[in-house]
């Protein structure tokens, strides 16, 4: 059998028709010298410009907005120099075209060093000394040379000088740190700037991710708020009576609806009456401490630091007597909202550290909800309440305090500390609810004694 030339090629063969490559596009099916010739043009120029572009991106991020005005003038100041006939114009564009060229040798190398960011605490409180440790290390051989570092800190910048090391040799230098104040303070990322005397070119390199440092509010050990504020299964009971409990109160007559087993057959023997038990009721705490950030209720922001740190102590405190604890703040408005938001946000209770967290970051807010609306969201969607602290400062009225007490049921404590540090610390009762005037947060302790004591 034989086999033609065109059914034996015709498998192997391939249609240049059918390609859709670069080249397709370019010569489509033509071959030879030309075709040839035309696709290594197009590929030689796209080499050439790829490598332009790459460049030119590189030049973009390390030229400054000087820079580029410098060297886009340079071209316009030496043609009028030259037309013109103007010395000055042609000395100003050289000029500038040797400070490029100067400017370029200050961007050649990279540092011969490595540089690492060290935050020994990521916690402090407010007012504690805190540093930021900055290591440099030449892990070379060869002496480095002096280096310019920036870092961040907060809204500022601190730009240090770290001279020349030896090989092998170390640099460290600690920052300090603004504490005055809580907050959250971000920390980096430390770079290292190469730049030309004149400001032309700026190059940037980053050695460490970004620290944050928190700041928590000041605080003091309060004392416990169980002992007299609060009654629960731990030891003291309550002054309402229930059929059901466990703290024994007294007896009384048997009525119907009584269960049978709490009769006292004994007292029932001796007085021919059925007699049960009577018990005091007991419940597990809830401790409820509401912090308003409503500006209106705060004359200054040394009344709102001071219920701030109020509220952290009185929140670190239950949290380490293992109480069960809502710690919420008033709920921010959105800016472009139709109506107010009436509710609280649940700061975290779970651990002290991360409640002073939430509470380091709290300010106030024209969009917030005052004393009153908080209460009322409290005893709305917090359940179980036991006791609860509502914080404010020196303008909060009196009614407005009583309003605010008003929307708790009867058989739920309620204290209103009012922060002003120019008040004499006091305690005073107003129509059900005990208010207290801190001047200091030292105060706070012996305000919740004489509390205690009158309960």
């Amino acid at each position: 059998m034989t086999i033609s030339s065109e059914s034996r090629g015709s498998p192997h063969t391939s249609d240049t028709n059918t390609l859709q490559n670069t080249r397709a596009r370019i010569v489509g099916s033509r071959t030879g010298v030309l075709a040839d010739s035309v696709v290594f043009a197009v590929r030689f120029f796209g080499t050439v410009r790829g490598a332009a572009g790459r460049w030119f991106s590189h030049a973009a991020s390390v030229v400054t907005p000087l820079g580029w005005g410098l060297l886009l003038g340079a071209p316009i100041v030496l043609v009028l120099g030259y037309v013109l006939g103007w010395v000055e114009f042609v000395a100003v564009g050289w000029a500038i075209i040797a400070l490029a060229l100067v400017a370029v040798i200050y961007l050649i190398g990279r540092p011969r060093i490595t540089i690492e960011l060290d935050l020994p605490h990521h916690r402090v409180v407010a007012g504690q000394p805190a540093v930021l440790s900055l290591i440099a290390r030449n892990p070379r051989g060869q002496r480095s040379l002096p280096t310019s570092v920036e870092v961040p800190v907060a809204q500022g910048l601190v730009e240090l000088a770290i001279p020349g090391l030896r090989g092998s040799a170390e640099y460290a230098h600690e920052v300090p740190l603004p504490t005055s104040r809580r907050g959250v303070i971000p920390l980096g990322p430390v770079r290292t700037v190469r730049a030309d005397p004149v400001g032309m070119v700026r190059r940037e390199l980053v050695w460490s991710d970004q620290e944050t440092l928190i700041v928590h509010p000041v605080t003091i050990a309060a004392p416990s708020t169980s002992t007299g504020l609060i009654h629960d299964l731990e030891g003291v009971t309550t002054r309402d009576l229930s059929s059901n409990d466990l703290a024994f109160h007294a007896l009384r007559e048997y009525q119907p609806g009584d269960e049978r087993r709490y009769i006292h057959w004994k007292s029932t023997a001796k007085t021919g009456t059925y007699m049960v038990r009577q018990f005091e009721q007991t419940r597990r705490s809830h401790l409820a401490v509401a912090l308003s950030l409503a500006p209106g209720d705060f004359a200054n922001d040394d009344e709102f630091e001071l219920a701030v740190s109020v509220a952290g102590s009185l929140g670190v405190r239950a949290i380490r007597d293992g109480r069960s604890l809502s710690v919420v703040v008033s709920t921010i408005t959105p800016e472009f909202a139709k109506r107010p938001s009436y509710g609280v946000r649940a700061l975290a209770t779970h651990r002290a550290e991360r409640l002073l967290d939430d509470l380091a970051v709290v300010d106030l807010d024209g969009g917030a909800i005052g004393l009153r609306d908080v209460a009322h969201a409290v005893a709305d969607q917090v359940g179980q309440v036991s006791l609860a602290f509502l914080i404010c400062g020196s303008t909060t009225a009196p009614a407005q305090l009583r309003s605010a007490a008003a929307a708790f049921p009867v058989d739920v404590a309620v204290i209103a500390v009012v922060c002003d540090p120019e008040a004499l610390p006091g305690l005073r009762r107003v129509a059900g609810i005990d208010i207290l005037s801190v001047g200091l947060l030292d105060d706070l302790k012996h305000a919740l004694a004489r509390t205690a004591a009158t309960r």
